[in-house]
């Protein structure tokens, strides 16, 4: 990319005056997604590729990723870009990434943040409030309505993060290693892994990680299971929902406290697919979270996809109309969407 624009021809041969254009871009752990968006609110296309994944990949390895759902748009640059990425959790790294786009000719005008502030824009019906994602991980991020921010390092463990896909799933194993060793408390948790993954025993399954002959990620595929075993009525897998639906609610919680929102009807804006499953016990657990801790808080569970809150703050970035921003919104709705 050179950073210059297609213009579109007029019919007498010249040049006519276009709307600004952004690249809106969502980077998550499994997939990629970009759209560009005229100042007026037009989705003039779209693109789509691989997961992004700085932390594994590196940084320069994970913008190739976004040039890929690039490649097919009809531009070879744009006026503003509006990246929201997963990896980006510390503002040191969404500058490292910034860098990177502008080296790689997306542009002198790139503002990257995480990828839950898409969720919050995509979601809330004003440019404020809280989101929380638990998708493969969980993160959230508040903002007031004076544009202060709270949010978390959301490094894993090691910050004091646990739940998404990975962290449920993870735990299960655990609780079914010892449910088949005698030190836990009987599960069928047990048999829900050996029969998802052909194994024998728990046992098999635990060596077969540590010698590397099964990928880690692929733990994730359990979550589905767990959430049907504790519907169903198995006493672990049930604690294990009614923990992830906890630090939902402690994240949002903490993010309305440190904007001083508790005592004010905020959105907090559920996305990731564990919560746009929309699974019933989860749902009930919420509820009752949420009521406890910040009854003033409206749950909306997100319908829009992220890169639409994405162009939405590249839009305000812009300063675009209202209508503008109405239009873009209008080509999201579910009925509105192939």
């Amino acid at each position: 990319m050179d950073g210059a624009l297609v213009a579109r021809s007029t019919g007498d041969g010249g040049r006519a005056a276009r709307s600004r254009l952004v690249l809106a871009v969502d980077g998550g752990n499994s997939k990629t997604d970009v759209a560009l968006v005229s100042e007026d609110g037009e989705v003039v296309a779209t693109g789509r590729s691989g997961p992004f994944v700085p932390q594994r990949d590196g940084v320069a390895a994970a913008v190739s990723v976004v040039e890929a759902a690039v490649a097919a748009l009809p531009v070879e640059g744009f006026d503003h870009v509006s990246a929201c990425l997963a990896g980006a959790d510390l503002p040191i790294e969404e500058e490292a990434l910034a860098r990177e786009f502008t080296a790689r000719g997306f542009g002198a005008d790139v503002v990257v943040r995480n990828d839950t502030f898409a969720l919050l824009r995509a979601g809330a019906s004003a440019p404020w409030g809280v989101a929380v994602v638990c998708g493969a991980g969980i993160n959230a991020v508040g903002v007031s309505p004076t544009g202060a921010v709270a949010r978390f390092p959301a490094l894993g463990r090691v910050s004091g993060d646990w739940g998404g896909g990975h962290g449920v799933a993870e735990e299960a194993l655990w609780h079914a290693i010892r449910a088949e060793d005698g030190r836990g408390a009987p599960t069928a948790l047990a048999g829900l892994v050996t029969s998802h993954f052909g194994t024998r025993t728990v046992e098999e399954l635990v060596l077969e990680l540590h010698f590397g002959r099964l990928d880690e990620g692929r733990l994730h595929e359990l979550t589905p299971g767990v959430f049907a075993m504790a519907a169903a009525g198995d006493a672990v897998a049930r604690s294990l929902v009614e923990r992830q639906a906890e630090e939902v609610a402690v994240m949002a919680e903490v993010c309305l406290r440190r904007l001083d929102l508790l005592e004010t009807p905020a959105e907090v804006v559920l996305g990731g697919g564990l919560l746009t499953a929309r699974d019933p016990l989860m749902t009930s657990l919420l509820d009752a979270a949420f009521a406890l801790r910040a009854p003033r808080a409206k749950l909306v569970v997100a319908d829009a996809p992220p890169v639409m809150g994405a162009a939405l703050l590249g839009l305000e970035h812009l300063g675009a109309a209202e209508a503008a921003k109405d239009r873009l919104r209008a080509r999201y709705e579910p009925s509105a969407t192939p």
